[in-house]
């Protein structure tokens, strides 16, 4: 996906997203070219890049399959797409903010890279999206607990 293929459009790519991905991509303005997912049967775990690196290293290191991850440079932050399964409690989504990890929520909108993202500084893919895998939002929150213990010693 990195690589872009000649005829790779906007709505090409949200095709591809649709039927390989099983992701409910929208073009979000058309005269942008900008992808976007409402979050329900996806939703993101988003914090910054240098923790992404160590959740994903985390969960290589317990063999457990990352699914797609999204940078943004410019934000230096990374997005986790993962399965709508995190509780609805507040202790969670402390623990998380005092982590600067934010969760995206149903309703909330998961923007997607876009082959009209031309400048590197927008949104590019880690680990691009080949099926419709995500892992539990439960596994990424135990890496990203694991990976905070570890900091923390």
């Amino acid at each position: 996906m990195d690589h872009i293929a000649f005829g790779d459009t906007p709505v090409s790519r949200c095709r591809y997203y649709r039927l390989v991905c099983d992701l409910p991509a929208i073009v979000d303005p058309p005269q942008l070219g900008r992808i976007i997912v409402k979050a329900g049967i996806v939703w993101a775990v988003m914090m910054p890049t240098d923790l992404g690196h160590a959740v994903r290293r985390e969960m290589q290191r317990r063999q457990q399959d990352t699914g797609p991850i999204m940078s943004h440079p410019r934000s230096s932050r990374w997005s986790y797409l993962v399965r709508p399964d995190l509780p609805n409690d507040d202790s969670l989504f402390a623990e998380m903010f005092r982590l600067n990890v934010s969760i995206v929520r149903a309703g909330g909108a998961i923007a997607l890279p876009s082959p009209t993202d031309r400048c590197p500084q927008f949104r590019r893919w880690i680990e691009p999206p080949r099926c419709a895998f995500r892992p539990s939002g439960l596994v990424v929150i135990a890496s990203v607990r694991a990976t905070a213990q570890v900091r923390e010693r």
